[in-house]
């Protein structure tokens, strides 16, 4: 199953979408947040841009209007993001709206259909590994 997840502003304002897949309707918190960082590190790393645009600031790395500047070919380390990112989750360093609800904790579960909004709102900037 294909779900577009979108990061937004506290007033709503679409900032990015993504496309994510899931093997099963049936997830958690804890895996759409792990799969969306992983996505995001595996199309970087296969690329390698100029800018990283993703949930969480690689360490390292210069905040730039275009997004996160790495160094020149540098790969990012996906399982730290992921550590990154669900420690930041439980830090409210941002919020997860599933069908507009905020996502309480890491393993609620969610069904997955074909009308199912999800929404990141961040709070700060989130740096990882």
């Amino acid at each position: 199953m294909v779900i577009t997840i979108k990061d937004e502003t506290f007033a709503g304002k679409v900032l990015r979408e993504l496309d994510l897949e899931f093997r099963s309707e049936s997830v958690t918190v804890r895996e759409i947040i792990s799969e969306r960082v992983l996505q995001e590190v595996d199309n970087y790393n296969n690329k390698l841009p100029e800018f990283f645009n993703g949930l969480i600031e690689p360490g390292e790395a210069e905040k730039t209007i275009n997004g996160y500047k790495l160094k020149p070919k540098k790969l990012i380390d996906g399982e730290k993001q992921v550590y990154t990112a669900l420690d930041a989750f439980m830090k409210n360093g941002f919020f997860v709206l599933i069908d507009n609800l905020q996502a309480e904790t890491l393993e609620q579960k969610v069904l997955l259909t074909d009308a199912t909004a999800i929404s990141f709102v961040k709070l700060t900037p989130l740096v990882g590994g």
